[in-house]
């Protein structure tokens, strides 16, 4: 079986030759299908990172839950601790980049929010299975936060991202549902 460092480059591969048009249609498909789920429909708060390519575009997400008046927290990364913690976010003018180009939140003006009042957590990654595994960028932020996580998880993913296998660790906690541009996946049913 191919080990999560080569699954993690191929799949960076695969997805950066996904065109500029394509990569906005597949989006704004995956966002459609994610509006219509009773997850979204039901959240008042709604926990979701701020994209870069090649990753599901979640800026219109994110306006959208604004425009539904809905409340949006986002991941802030403390790399001392390896943890996450969700502020709440109001306007993209209150995001900084940090390492690795990723934007968060600015703590002055931000928001701290319990992990319990998300209600809903879309969790990023790299590969996907259909027993709703996923493989991260290797930071292992995700895995630690959901241990404790007891809201609803949906991961948003391009069909390419879709594995059949790859290695899974004890700490590998599965999301609920995974959208893609043709499917919603069940993993649990």
């Amino acid at each position: 079986m191919e080990d999560k460092t080569s699954i993690r480059k191929r799949m960076k591969a695969i997805l950066s030759n996904l065109s500029e048009q394509t990569y906005e249609d597949y989006s704004n498909k995956i966002a459609q299908t994610l509006y219509q789920q009773d997850e979204w429909k039901q959240s008042a708060t709604i926990g979701i990172t701020i994209s870069r390519v090649p990753e599901v575009d979640t800026y219109p997400i994110i306006r959208k839950a604004w425009e539904s008046g809905k409340r949006v927290v986002v991941p802030k990364c403390d790399p001392k601790e390896k943890v996450l913690s969700f502020r709440t976010l109001t306007d993209f003018s209150q995001l900084e980049s940090v390492y690795f180009g990723l934007l968060e939140p600015i703590i002055e003006k931000t928001t701290e929010i319990e992990p319990k009042e998300i209600d809903l957590l879309i969790v990023p990654g790299l590969a996907f299975t259909r027993e709703g595994y996923r493989l991260g960028f290797g930071g292992g932020y995700y895995d630690r936060f959901l241990m404790d996580f007891t809201g609803k998880t949906i991961s948003l993913a391009f069909t390419e991202q879709m594995i059949p296998r790859f290695p899974i660790e004890k700490f590998d906690i599965p999301v609920s549902k995974i959208i893609t541009v043709n499917e919603v996946i069940h993993p649990y049913d």
